[in-house]
């Protein structure tokens, strides 16, 4: 959707390939930046899965495509990637072997809350085919079959499959819907009412609080200020979002990139936020395109975190949540990142957001993990490791939430099952001094990460709330989805990097 035709030569279809893979073998993109190949590492995990698979599942007289959608499956992509990659995740042969036991795991973690701070659909309305490509351009070793179950239409981003693929088909218990501004309304996923609609809708049904939803802003536009006032009159929105590059798609026509901390543009803002008690402010920061110096010429400082540090200052009253913990992106093989923090501890952009705790003493800044773990985990899991280890470390375990950027790439479960199962290695925690190790799938650690810290944010009781969400409408109608035996398709959506580029 974000990438240029010329970008878009530089991946490849889905439907390419037939190997379907529960975690997935390659970084993908939801447009938003390059994905680079298939590296020669990620090969032979996908190489090391097949492999497993088809010895455990010829063991329980499965074919390896069944066997790869339970959760042995699961438990198989961990034990290739921890061979190769070293390892970072928890996992056990015993869970590959036995899928009694992988299930029984999977059954004692369905409870876990799990607040989803970044999710997405379309308006029944929105008629850009473009954003096909998100499906065209699939994960490389996915399911060659999706378009079975969900034709190549664009309903697959659509409230239908998103109301499947974030409530039916993983463990979210909360999601936060979202849009994005676009210079073109007609590119708009959701209009601010559409996102009022859609949470009152979803509720309703349940008959329980289920979705939260955001109005984006769009500082410097004409009439944004009285779209703030309406916000705060009529849609009462949970939080703010915003995009301080403007249009996402490329440098807006209309020069509607700002700064966090310009005092004339957005303090008036501010200051209303901070009177209306809606002071969760989400910004979209990090996730250029690979050339973006030169792409995005005069814009992409924007996106960074240097206007971060003066605004949270100047406004304690508000919660700051830095979107995809504004990670740069790769300029080349993820290999160059870690790399980079093996030798200096610094991941560009993502550090400057650990460090606005330590360096600058601010305790209203908040590092989201949408698309950046994600994209991470498939890459580069050491890199994922050090990545949440700087964050939980620097900022504090209290100060990252959780949230998967779907539903661009299907269903959030492997992202869940990947989180509840990484660590910091134990050369890192020493190289780094840090103290804090994530622990348990449902440790303390990770369900603050995963839950309890949006929960605050969002003056989300769970202590009240969360029982109620066991017996609601959504919960009867998952409890019969899985009585009827409906696998988990493995399938995401977005943009795979080419050998071609």
């Amino acid at each position: 959707m974000w990438l240029t035709e010329k970008e878009r030569s530089r991946t490849k279809f889905a439907e390419e390939t037939d190997f379907i893979s529960p975690v997935p073998t390659q970084i993908v993109s939801n447009g938003e930046y390059n994905p680079l190949p298939q590296t020669e590492s990620q090969k032979k995990v996908e190489g090391r899965i097949k492999e497993l698979a088809d010895q455990y599942a010829h063991r329980l007289n499965m074919d390896r495509r069944t066997f790869l959608k339970t959760s042995s499956g699961m438990a198989v992509a961990f034990l290739a990637m921890n061979e190769v990659f070293g390892p970072v995740w928890q996992v056990s042969e015993a869970e590959a072997a036995d899928t009694d036991m992988s299930a029984a795991r999977s059954k004692a973690l369905k409870k876990q809350f799990i607040f989803d701070d970044q999710t997405h659909f379309v308006r029944d309305d929105f008629d850009k085919e473009g954003l096909l490509g998100l499906g065209k351009y699939a994960v490389e070793h996915w399911n060659p079959d999706m378009i079975k179950d969900i034709p190549l239409v664009l309903q697959r981003y659509k409230f239908q499959n998103y109301l499947k693929e974030i409530f039916m088909d993983s463990d979210t218990k909360v999601a936060l819907l979202t849009s994005a501004p676009f210079d073109d309304p007609s590119w708009w996923l959701l209009s601010n009412e559409q996102i009022v609609q859609a949470r009152a809708a979803i509720n309703k049904v349940a008959g329980s609080r289920r979705m939260m939803g955001h109005t984006v802003i769009t500082p410097g536009q004409d009439g944004w200020m009285d779209q703030v006032d309406r916000a705060i009159e009529e849609y009462k929105p949970d939080s703010w979002k915003c995009y301080t590059i403007g249009d996402p798609l490329s440098p807006s026509s209309k020069g509607t990139s700002w700064r966090l901390d310009d005092e004339k543009l957005v303090y008036p803002w501010y200051e209303k936020a901070v009177k209306s008690g809606i002071r969760t402010i989400c910004i979209h920061k990090g996730l250029l395109p690979l050339d973006y110096e030169t792409s995005w010429p005069g814009v992409w400082k924007t996106a960074t975190v240097e206007d971060l540090p003066k605004a949270a200052k100047d406004w304690p009253q508000l919660n700051f949540v830095i979107y995809h913990g504004a990670l740069r992106m790769f300029l080349e093989d993820p290999a160059h990142t870690l790399n980079q923090f093996e030798k200096t501890g610094r991941i560009d952009w993502a550090t400057d957001v650990a460090e606005c705790r330590t360096k600058h003493g601010l305790t209203n800044v908040y590092a989201e993990l949408g698309t950046t773990f994600a994209t991470c985990a498939v890459s580069s899991p050491r890199l994922a490791a050090a990545l949440v280890g700087q964050f939980v470390n620097d900022m504090g375990p209290d100060h990252v939430v959780w949230g998967t950027d779907s539903v661009w790439y299907g269903s959030p479960q492997w992202q869940i099952e990947a989180f509840r199962r990484l660590e910091i290695p134990d050369d890192i925690m020493k190289k780094m001094n840090w103290k804090t190790k994530l622990g348990a799938a449902d440790g303390k650690v990770k369900n603050m990460i995963f839950g309890e810290n949006s929960a605050k944010l969002y003056k989300y009781k769970i202590q009240s709330e969360y029982p109620d969400l066991t017996r609601d409408q959504l919960a009867l109608m998952k409890e019969h989805y899985e009585a009827e035996g409906v696998e988990r398709n493995n399938v995401a959506y977005g943009f795979v990097g080419s050998e071609r580029a």
